[in-house]
């Protein structure tokens, strides 16, 4: 379980304070699939950050599976969030110089995978979001989709439990965002829990809830389309 408990996140900017958070509470159950929507500069991506443990609070705390993560030192976390986060951005984040495969490697690299498995597994993915022909591609070789799905391989690469999406449809054309959503539904079947911060309404009604920032708070919730599917 995901775990917000009166998280507030204060920056400096020029000289003047800025809150992006202002108590915010919330619990995602294993198994779960939210869509945080909210007017630009309502915090969303802050909150995404924070449950990824890329981001320390200001003022509360911010739990994975019983652990205060930001109570865990730099080194610590980023172990937690090797064995139990996976990450999938608008901008993708490939490195450019890298084939598909490699970039898929990478996260199993840093789990010190041995290179022949590292590569089984990375091209296991890649046929898995229909890339199977375009393993030895660079990302300048892609469209902006494939480039997406090589993202998506490369969040599954280390077998996450949580899976934290920041605007993944937001460069995509509406038959490719479509596919996204899909895939991102078919993986929360599998069990895995998402957080997916968009503001496409289509993407976000896929959900299984909706929450809604606003001047950093959550301030609603409702249930998707998808929330006959919602884990006990």
């Amino acid at each position: 379980m995901l775990k917000m408990e009166n998280v507030s996140k204060i920056y400096r900017h020029r000289g003047q304070s800025v809150t992006a958070l202002n108590g915010a509470n919330a619990e995602i159950r294993d198994g779960d699939f939210v869509s945080i929507v909210g007017p630009s500069g309502s915090g969303k991506s802050t909150l995404l950050l924070m449950l990824g443990g890329m981001l320390s609070p200001s003022s509360g705390r911010v739990l994975l599976d019983g652990q205060s993560i930001y109570d865990l030192d730099a080194n610590a976390r980023a172990q937690l969030r090797k064995q139990k986060i996976g990450f999938v951005f608008q901008t993708f984040n490939l490195v450019p110089y890298l084939t598909a495969l490699e970039n898929v490697q990478v996260p199993l690299f840093l789990s010190k995978i041995d290179e022949k498995e590292q590569q089984t597994r990375a091209a296991a993915l890649l046929e898995r979001v229909g890339l199977g022909d375009r393993i030895h591609h660079k990302p300048s070789e892609l469209s902006i989709g494939q480039q997406q799905r090589v993202a998506l391989a490369r969040m599954l690469a280390n077998d996450p439990a949580v899976i934290l999406a920041d605007e993944p449809t937001g460069n995509l054309d509406p038959e490719t965002s479509q596919q996204v959503i899909d895939f991102l539904e078919n993986v929360n079947a599998e069990g895995r829990t998402i957080v997916m911060v968009t503001h496409d309404p289509r993407a976000a009604e896929r959900a299984k809830r909706i929450l809604r920032l606003d001047r950093g708070a959550i301030v609603s919730e409702k249930v998707g389309k998808n929330s006959r599917h919602v884990a006990a």
